[in-house]
């Protein structure tokens, strides 16, 4: 094929990517979720009769690139990942569908809440993770490829930093305990333009790493998500980057 075309939200993205990981032919998408964070990285419109010309126009111009993918054990992302409430926000509001097309942003915001006070605000699961030579104890971890790691309606929800779809390396941050008092605080700085999430006194960020590791404390399995869907539990988590991994047309 000359390009495979992935139509619909992030996940089905991540589906494409994961059949294309290390192959020559170019993936590009259309946008059909509601959010499309990888297509806003591509530069692709989000109207999808806008973003449909715009690909057809590039037709004339076929200059297909190659970009970073990254991998979470056996399963590769396009540009984020979560570990613990994150994943754990993610499971729940894939459970209704439906809720999650219509309210968008303030389904996953009222769920976030909703996960936090069942689950994390007493003995939430723990791991340990490996950046490179420090060893980093939290409850919840976000490992970015690129950068945003979503948006909320049209504004940019920054989190890792220094990560890009060609810096050839991973960004992200370690939430380090998950309190009444932290949460909140953690969340304004995501939705500010001017503070930054890594700064936070309950936050650890790492930037420029090739590969980390994260494992279960307390033999409980942890949550997992890649691009907005879902992927289950498993003790222990494996990331790593591949540099120009998949080729995209945008």
């Amino acid at each position: 094929y000359d390009v495979v075309v992935a139509f619909g939200g992030d996940g089905t993205i991540n589906e494409a990517a994961n059949g294309l990981a290390g192959s020559e032919t170019p993936l590009t998408c259309l946008p059909g979720g509601r959010t499309n964070v990888y297509c806003r990285m591509l530069g692709i419109p989000t109207d999808v009769v806008d973003a449909t010309e715009h690909l057809l126009r590039l037709a004339d111009d076929w200059h297909p690139r190659r970009v970073d993918l990254a991998r979470i054990n056996e399963r590769w992302f396009t540009f984020a990942a979560g570990v613990g409430l994150d994943a754990s926000v993610v499971e729940r509001v894939d459970a209704h569908p439906r809720l999650k097309a219509r309210v968008g942003e303030w389904y996953y915001t009222a769920t976030a809440v909703s996960v936090f006070n069942r689950r994390y605000l007493f003995k939430p699961p723990r791991f340990e993770a490996q950046l490179g030579d420090q060893r980093v104890e939290g409850v919840t971890a976000i490992i970015q490829n690129a950068a945003p790691y979503t948006y909320f309606g049209n504004r940019r929800v920054d989190i890792g930093e220094g990560a890009t779809l060609d810096s050839g390396d991973l960004a992200g941050v370690i939430l380090r305990r998950a309190s009444p008092i932290d949460i909140p605080t953690v969340l304004w700085r995501a939705l500010s333009e001017r503070a930054r999430v890594g700064n936070h006194r309950r936050v650890d960020g790492f930037s420029g790493l090739h590969e980390l590791r994260i494992r279960s404390l307390d033999e409980r399995p942890l949550p997992l998500q890649v691009d907005g869907d879902y992927i289950g539990e498993a003790d222990e988590a494996v990331f790593m980057v591949k540099r120009r991994g998949i080729a995209v047309v945008a």
